[in-house]
C-alpha cells in the first residue's frame, strides 16, 4: 500500500459495548496492510476541531481495549454537522490529513452523516480549492470519500443486519437484572414493571421476555389495542391462580397504543395497582444496559466486522457506501442508505401503528420470537388436536446451559398443540428403567433461567439387551414420538435406534434431536445450546487472569474444553485477544511451538509486552498437552517471562444460560415442535436433527448423519468457524 493511503475511524451516536473491539480490529488490520490509521475523537466534533480531534494511531492504541465497554474514541453530539458550513469544515479536516476513507461505527443517524459527507465531497472540495483552502490538485488526488459503516447500537434497530454491535451485551445486562428481580418479586409476591431501551425497536424487550419467563411485554412494533389493560391484568391474574408468586411486565421505552399515545412504565404500574390490587414496583434499567464489558459474542462480532470493513476500505473506491452487517452468522456488506431507509420505514411504521409493516421491515426473526413469547410465556394454553400424541422428551450427553429452556419450550408448545409431553428422567438409563412421567404447564415454570438439566441426563447409548428394554418402554408407555435434547452421545443414541428399526418396530416413531453441547461439535447447526454460556465463562475468567499480571511479565496458558473440537478455544481466543490459539484441527509440532516462544521473547524483550495469552484446546495435541507446554514455555522463556497455567474445567459447563443460549433453545425447540407436528399429521416416522444454519432453521434426516460427521474426532466434517482462524492470526 502507498504510504499516503489513510483511513479515518470514528464512533458516533450512543456508545455500544463492542465498539472498542471493532476499533482494535480496524487499527490492527489497517497497519497490517501497510496503510495509516487516524482516530477521529468525539465523533463528528473531532472533525470540527481537527487540531485535537484527529490523531494518527499506532499499534499501542489497540492494546488493552478489547474488553473495555464504551468507546475509547469518544462520542458526542455535533450540531455543526446539521449545517453545510459544518460539513464542509469536516471535509476540509479530513483532507488536511489526506484521509479519503472513513469507517464510522454508529446507528442510522451517524451513518447518514457519513453518507452526507460522501455525497457533498466533490462540491465541497471544489469550493475549498477555489477559495485557496486546499491545493488545486486535491480533487485529483482524492476524487471521492469511501465510507464503510459498522452498526453500533444496543437497540438492534438498524435494518440489514441480524444483530448490531452491543445488542447482545445489553440483553445480558437486562436478563441478569430481571433474574435478580424475580427472586425479590417472588419473596414478596410482587409484580415488577421493567422498562428497557428501544425507542423504535422492541428487540430487547421481546428477547428479554422470552429469556426470563415474563408474563407480558409491550413493544413499539405491536401497538396496544383498546382494552389491552384488561388483557394484561387477566394474564397476570391467571398466573397468580396457577401458583405464580411473581409477575413480570417488560416494556420498551417506545411502547405506544394504537392511537399513537406513549405508554409509560408508571402508567402500567398504576393500572396493575388500580385494577388488580397488585403490589407493583417499577424498575427502569436505563444506561446500565449500555455500559460494561462486552459479551463474547459482541467482541467476536465487532472483530470480524472491523476486519471486513478495512478490507473494503482499502479498495480504490466504494460506490455506494456500505454498512458491514451479519446475516446467517456470516459478514455481509449492505448498501448503507438502503439500511438507513429501511430503518426509517420501520420507525415510521411503529409511529403509525402499522404492526404488519413494522415486523415485515424488522424481519421474520423478531416476529417469530414475539409470537413464540405469546404462547410459551402465557399462564397456560391448552390446544386440541383430533389425534393427540404422547411425545417423550429425553436428554443424553453432558449437561449444557439452556437444556431446561429447551424442555420448557418443547413441553409448552406440545401442550398448546394438544399433545402430551412425557419427561424421560436420567437419559436412556431412565428410558430403559421406565422412569417416565407427564409434564404439565406449570411443571416447567421457572426453568428458563436454570442451568443444568432438571429431568437428568446420562451418556448411555443403548446396546444389546438395552435396545429391547428401551423398545419395550416406548411401547408400554405408548410413546408416539421422541425429542432428544443433548450432545454427541444423544445423536449417537438416536442414530442407533434409527439403525435398529428393522429389528425393533417400536423405534419406528418420529425422532428429532436438538443440539445441546458446550463443545459446539454437532452436525447441521452453527450453534449448539450451551456453547455461548461456556464461551462467556471462559472470556470472563480470562479477563480476570490477564488483569492479575499488571505488574509482571507473564505468559498465561489457559486450557479450555472441547475434546477434539476447537470451537471454544478459537472463539474464546478471538474474544480475549489471545496471542496464540492451539487447536486439534491445526496440529503443531515442536518447531512451531519453539517459533511461537521465540516470537514472544522478542515481544517481551523489545516491544513492551507485559502479558501474553495462549489458549489451548484440551486435546489439541496428545503429546504437547498443557502441562508439557508449560514446561517448554518455562524452559525456553526463562529470563523473558514467567509462565502460569489455568485449567478452567467444569466451570465451563455450569452456571445459568446466557440470553443467547436461552433464545437459541427457544427457537430450536419451536422449529422442532413445528416440524414434529407436521410429521405426526402426515403419519411419517422421520428421524432427524434440527439446526440453526446460515440459511435459517433446518431439519436434517439421519440417513445423512454419517456423511456430515467426522466420527473419529466427534465433530462435523465442515466447521464454519474455521473461516475465522485467519482473523485472529491477522490481529495478533
Amino acid at each position: 500500500m502507498a504510504d499516503k493511503l489513510r483511513i479515518g475511524i470514528m464512533s458516533s451516536g450512543g456508545d455500544a459495548p463492542g465498539m472498542n473491539a471493532a476499533v482494535r480490529a480496524i487499527i490492527k488490520s489497517t497497519l497490517r496492510a501497510g496503510a495509516e490509521i487516524y482516530g477521529i475523537y468525539d465523533g463528528y466534533m473531532g472533525l470540527q476541531h481537527p487540531e485535537r480531534g484527529i490523531v494518527k494511531l499506532d499499534s499501542s492504541a489497540a492494546r488493552g481495549i478489547l474488553s473495555l465497554g464504551g468507546t475509547v474514541l469518544g462520542t458526542a453530539r455535533c450540531k455543526e454537522m446539521m449545517t453545510k458550513e459544518g460539513r464542509r469544515r469536516a471535509i476540509h479536516s479530513l483532507l488536511t490529513y489526506e484521509i479519503d476513507r472513513l469507517v464510522c461505527i454508529g446507528g442510522d443517524g451517524s451513518l447518514t452523516g457519513a453518507e452526507t459527507l460522501r455525497t457533498e465531497w466533490t462540491e465541497a472540495v471544489q469550493a475549498l480549492m477555489a477559495d485557496g483552502s486546499l491545493p488545486e490538485d486535491t480533487l485529483e488526488k482524492h476524487p471521492c470519500l469511501s465510507v464503510v459503516g459498522l452498526p453500533g447500537t444496543i437497540d438492534n434497530d438498524l435494518c440489514g443486519s441480524d444483530i448490531t454491535i452491543g445488542a447482545d451485551t445489553a440483553l445480558h445486562r437486562i436478563v441478569e437484572a430481571i433474574d435478580a428481580i424475580f427472586s425479590t418479586a417472588a419473596s414478596h409476591q410482587r409484580t415488577f414493571v421493567v422498562e428497557v431501551m428501544g425507542r423504535h425497536c422492541g428487540y430487547l424487550a421481546v428477547m428479554a421476555g422470552l429469556s426470563t419467563g415474563a408474563e407480558w411485554i409491550l413493544i413499539p412494533e405491536a401497538p396496544c389495542p383498546d382494552g389491552w389493560e384488561e388483557k394484561m391484568g387477566a394474564a397476570l391474574a391467571q398466573g397468580r391462580a396457577v401458583g405464580k408468586r411473581a409477575g413480570m411486565v417488560i416494556i420498551a421505552e417506545g411502547a405506544r397504543d394504537i392511537h399513537g399515545k406513549h405508554i409509560t412504565s408508571d402508567y402500567v404500574r398504576q393500572v396493575l395497582i388500580d385494577r388488580m390490587g397488585e403490589d407493583t414496583r417499577v424498575t427502569i434499567l436505563g444506561h446500565v444496559q449500555r455500559g460494561g464489558s462486552p459479551s463474547a459474542y459482541d467482541r467476536n462480532l465487532s472483530t470480524v466486522l472491523g476486519r471486513e470493513a478495512v478490507t473494503l476500505a482499502l479498495k480504490e473506491k466504494i460506490e455506494p457506501s456500505v454498512v458491514m452487517g451479519i446475516r446467517g452468522n456470516r459478514p455481509v456488506a449492505v448498501p448503507l442508505m438502503k439500511a438507513v431507509e429501511d430503518t426509517h420505514r420501520a420507525q415510521k411504521a411503529c409511529t403509525d401503528g402499522d404492526e404488519a409493516a413494522a415486523f415485515r421491515t424488522r424481519g421474520e426473526h423478531l416476529r417469530r420470537a414475539y409470537d413464540l413469547f405469546k404462547v410459551v410465556n402465557s399462564a397456560g394454553v391448552h390446544g386440541a388436536t383430533p389425534n393427540p400424541k404422547r411425545v417423550g422428551i429425553i436428554h443424553c450427553g453432558a449437561p449444557a446451559p439452556g437444556m431446561n429452556m429447551a424442555v420448557r419450550t418443547v413441553s409448552r408448545l406440545l401442550i398448546a398443540k394438544g399433545h402430551e409431553p412425557i419427561a424421560i428422567h436420567g437419559g436412556f438409563d431412565g428410558l430403559i428403567n421406565a422412569k417416565l412421567d407427564s409434564l404439565n404447564w406449570m411443571d416447567v415454570s421457572g426453568w428458563a433461567s436454570l442451568g443444568g438439566a432438571e429431568i437428568g441426563t446420562a451418556h448411555t447409548v443403548p446396546s444389546g439387551p438395552e435396545l429391547y428394554m428401551a423398545a419395550r418402554a416406548l411401547e408400554d408407555h405408548k410413546i408416539d414420538a421422541l425429542i432428544m435434547i443433548g450432545g454427541w452421545s444423544g445423536y449417537s443414541a438416536i442414530n442407533c435406534l434409527y439403525q435398529e428399526r428393522r429389528d425393533y418396530p417400536a423405534f419406528k416413531v418420529p425422532m428429532i434431536c436438538l443440539p445441546a453441547s458446550i463443545d459446539n461439535n454437532l452436525p447441521g447447526t452453527d450453534f449448539s445450546i450451551g456453547a455461548d454460556t461456556a464461551l462467556n465463562v471462559i472470556v470472563s475468567a480470562v479477563d480476570k487472569i490477564k488483569r492479575s499480571a499488571v505488574a509482571n511479565r507473564r505468559c498465561f496458558l489457559v486450557e479450555v474444553m472441547g475434546y477434539e473440537c476447537g470451537y471454544l478455544a478459537q472463539m474464546s481466543g478471538m474474544a480475549s485477544g489471545a496471542e496464540r490459539i492451539y487447536l486439534h484441527e491445526q496440529p503443531r509440532v515442536a518447531a512451531d511451538l519453539l517459533r511461537d516462544i521465540d516470537d514472544l521473547k522478542e515481544q517481551f524483550a523489545h516491544q513492551g509486552r507485559t502479558v501474553a495469552l495462549i489458549i489451548n484446546n484440551e486435546r489439541a495435541n496428545p503429546i504437547y498437552n498443557t502441562g508439557v507446554l508449560r514446561a517448554m514455555f518455562e524452559a525456553e522463556g526463562k529470563g523473558y517471562f514467567d509462565v502460569r497455567q489455568a485449567i478452567l474445567g467444569h466451570m465451563q459447563q455450569g452456571g445459568d444460560p446466557t440470553p443467547f443460549d436461552r433464545t437459541l433453545a427457544a427457537r430450536l425447540s419451536s422449529y422442532a415442535v413445528e416440524r414434529l407436528d407436521q410429521i405426526l399429521a402426515e403419519g411419517s416416522n422421520i428421524c432427524g436433527f434440527v439446526g440453526s444454519t446460515k440459511d435459517g432453521m433446518r431439519l436434517f434426516e439421519f440417513h445423512d448423519y454419517e456423511r456430515l460427521i467426522d466420527d473419529q474426532y466427534r465433530r462435523p466434517r465442515h466447521q464454519w468457524w474455521m473461516d475465522f482462524v485467519s482473523v485472529n492470526e491477522d490481529l495478533v
